[in-house]
């Protein structure tokens, strides 16, 4: 599997975050170190950084400025989930962890992937869908503003937000979503609301397929939000690439890991031209911390996801092989029997860790 390549040595950010992200951050490290040495790669430089409950104990912010710095000279890291939820005020009520650093960086396209795997306890057999979800604006008011957030409440029993919906913005995303569909299974499909939200979502649909004109050998449909939920549901291994706003994104992309097999499989990158963070798309689940029973495999794939970005941002075949790498191990790894929990399985998540990077081994 080695390749010859100029040496570089890339240097990752690590955000261990809250919750389970202690557990499966490290699980995630593992393997891309693993994986980088089974190609030839030069070891990651790893630098972790605070961020978090704990960041707030030491630093006086989730987020502190340090930490941004910090990632902007990386070329890229991997962030474990938040509970902000739990955290106190005024940390509570700001924008969270994640909404932060995808702002500060404008990291405007989430892509998601829903994949079934072969014993994995799916729903669906043979999901293998990625939604592109626009991640800047739309319905979610915590990061469609330059300042402050788009929600207010002119009284005690009066709340307002803004959807905002831009011509460039949704540019943007539809290129993300077309050209991965040429890279894929070459269909696009756009979610809206235009029934009723006809200006703004009536406008993502609009600029979605003006953009999809210029990708004459990918085929356009389009489906409202709610009956979109119940196609996935009956048939969702008939979709490939759904592009779509923020909100509608969000909950599509849940419910699309959920029919693969679980959330616990479900990852994602977040990514500008110039940045890129990996990120499970599910949350930090204090219930199970600390106990060993997470499933890793949701940022085990975000972060061969964070390869597959550098190796397209850097000309550097080796990094897809790397992320290859990741994905077919995890997918061997539960086609042999060893899964956690959530997916009918009784490993640990340091055992299945250890399967894993056992397998890439192997490969390698």
């Amino acid at each position: 599997m080695t390749t010859t390549q100029p040496d570089r040595t890339y240097r990752l950010g690590v955000l261990l975050g809250d919750g389970i992200g202690p557990e499966i951050v490290p699980s995630s490290v593992a393997m891309v170190d693993a994986a980088v040495t089974a190609v030839g790669v030069e070891p990651i430089e790893w630098h972790e950084l605070p961020l978090g409950a704990s960041a707030i104990d030491e630093h006086g912010s989730h987020t502190p400025e340090s930490t941004l710095k910090a990632l902007d000279d990386l070329d890229g890291w991997l962030l474990g989930p938040h509970d902000s939820a739990a955290y106190p005020e005024p940390y509570k009520s700001q924008l969270n962890p994640s909404g932060t650093i995808r702002k500060h960086f404008g990291l405007y396209a989430n892509i998601r992937p829903a994949k079934a795997f072969e014993g994995g306890n799916a729903v669906v057999e043979g999901t293998d869908l990625v939604i592109a979800r626009e991640n800047t604006e739309g319905f979610y008011a915590d990061r469609n503003t330059f300042a402050g957030t788009g929600e207010m409440m002119p009284t005690a029993d009066v709340a307002i937000m803004h959807g905002i919906i831009t011509r460039a913005a949704t540019e943007r995303i539809a290129h993300s979503a077309f050209r991965l569909a040429g890279q894929r299974r070459k269909k696009v499909t756009i979610v809206h609301k235009a029934n009723v939200l006809k200006m703004t979502t009536g406008l993502f649909r609009d600029v979605c397929r003006e953009v999809g004109q210029q990708y004459p050998d990918i085929e356009v449909d389009d489906f409202h939000i709610d009956a979109m939920t119940v196609h996935l549901v009956r048939r969702a291994d008939e979709f490939d690439v759904i592009v779509t706003e923020n909100m509608f994104g969000d909950i599509l992309s849940d419910l699309a890991g959920e029919i693969a097999g679980s959330l616990g499989i479900a990852p994602s990158v977040n990514s500008s031209d110039t940045h890129a963070m990996a990120q499970a798309a599910h949350g930090s689940a204090p219930d199970i911390a600390g106990r060993d029973l997470a499933n890793p495999i949701a940022m085990n794939l975000s972060s061969g996801m964070l390869l597959e970005w550098l190796a397209s941002r850097h000309e550097d075949p080796r990094l897809t092989l790397a992320a290859r790498a990741i994905e077919d191990a995890v997918a061997a790894t539960v086609r042999n029997g060893v899964s956690t929990r959530d997916l009918g399985g009784s490993a640990s998540c340091s055992e299945f860790t250890a399967a894993v990077v056992e397998e890439i081994r192997k490969a390698g």
